[in-house]
């Protein structure tokens, strides 16, 4: 997951009035959020031949962002798979990406899907969504609250244990002290991927909290970090771009560092293919996208639960090295991976 950048409505102001434009009324017989009998007799009017399926897409991502660009691609590519219409929203705020679930709830949406970054913000419009009947399945954030939130399905990375595969990873490479970077306090995704760095990892895990809205304020704050302390060899980063930034950091300090991070796009393949970045932690957000969106029509159309309700989808985590990172730069230059 990703939260670099300022909040971003694909549908532009005002909110309220634009959802109700993309989202009509709710088609008669949509299942419940935690599912009942009418669920699979909604039937095949979310693809050809009847009214079409409205979906609505609310994450914490920002607009620029390559990560949130792929998760907005894979929604796409299965809406178009699936004749359904789909509307993209995202807002690095807590409280606006709950309004943004709110007004697809009072616009009478037929499925939300929804990142649980902050899951206490999103709890009171989640509980709305499946008042109104409306199906809600998770993504990215919240492996450790979809479940007790009511959402019909999960589609993400286990972030404690692509946290705890890296631990490993670090101890194979003989680390000694790791400088796990939080680009925003309170995102329980971060939080418990440094966790689990920590958890396996022989050495030493330090947290550094910084301002993932400044990205020169980033690059400051690891540079000052590993200029004092010269022990830190190893710098955990959160995000593609983020991971960049650190490469400039580690020069900037004279460090003999090495930089590794969770999640890649286009640049950072290209990074660890020049071996500036040792590796990457591939969560494979085009498919959580896809999945999420897949998941909502093949409910309302065949009755089908991703899990059983009862497991999440887990769409990683993969390493990318310099050894394989040819065979994802492909995807990765078409926005894929």
């Amino acid at each position: 997951m990703s939260t670099a950048h300022p909040p971003f409505h694909s549908f532009g102001p005002p909110r309220t009035a634009v959802l109700a434009a993309a989202v009509c009324l709710l088609v008669a017989g949509c299942s419940a959020l935690g599912g009942d009998e009418d669920g699979p007799e909604a039937g095949a009017a979310g693809g050809a031949g009847g009214d079409r399926m409205k979906i609505v897409m609310v994450t914490h991502g920002g607009e620029g962002d390559a990560f949130w660009d792929r998760v907005r691609k894979g929604a796409e590519a299965a809406a178009a798979k699936d004749g359904v219409d789909l509307t993209y929203a995202g807002d690095a705020d807590a409280s606006d990406q709950a309004a943004l679930v709110r007004d697809a709830v009072r616009d009478k949406a037929d499925g939300i899907a929804v990142t649980l970054a902050k899951p206490q913000a999103m709890k009171a419009p989640v509980a709305e969504a499946g008042a109104a009947r409306i199906p809600v399945v998770g993504l990215n954030s919240g492996i450790d609250a979809w479940r007790s939130a009511g959402l019909l399905g999960y589609f993400g990375q286990d972030e404690s244990v692509a946290g705890r595969a890296v631990g490993d990873k670090l101890n194979d490479l003989d680390a000694k002290h790791a400088l796990c970077v939080i680009h925003e306090r309170g995102n329980v995704a971060l939080e418990a991927r440094c966790a689990g760095v920590k958890k396996t990892f022989g050495g030493e895990t330090e947290m550094l909290y910084v301002e993932g809205t400044d990205m020169k304020a980033v690059g400051a704050a690891v540079t000052a970090r590993l200029r004092q302390d010269t022990s830190i060899d190893e710098v955990v980063m959160n995000g593609a771009a983020f991971a960049l930034t650190a490469v400039d950091s580690v020069a900037e300090a004279g460090s003999r560092a090495k930089v590794a991070t969770f999640d890649l796009d286009n640049d950072l393949v290209a990074a660890v293919k020049r071996g500036d970045v040792q590796f990457a932690v591939d969560q494979q957000p085009y498919l959580q996208g896809y999945l999420a969106v897949d998941a909502l029509w093949l409910y309302r159309t065949n009755g089908n639960v991703s899990g059983g309700g009862e497991a999440p989808v887990l769409t990683g985590p993969a390493f990318v090295t310099r050894t394989n990172a040819d065979s994802v730069a492909g995807f990765a230059a078409d926005g894929t991976r």
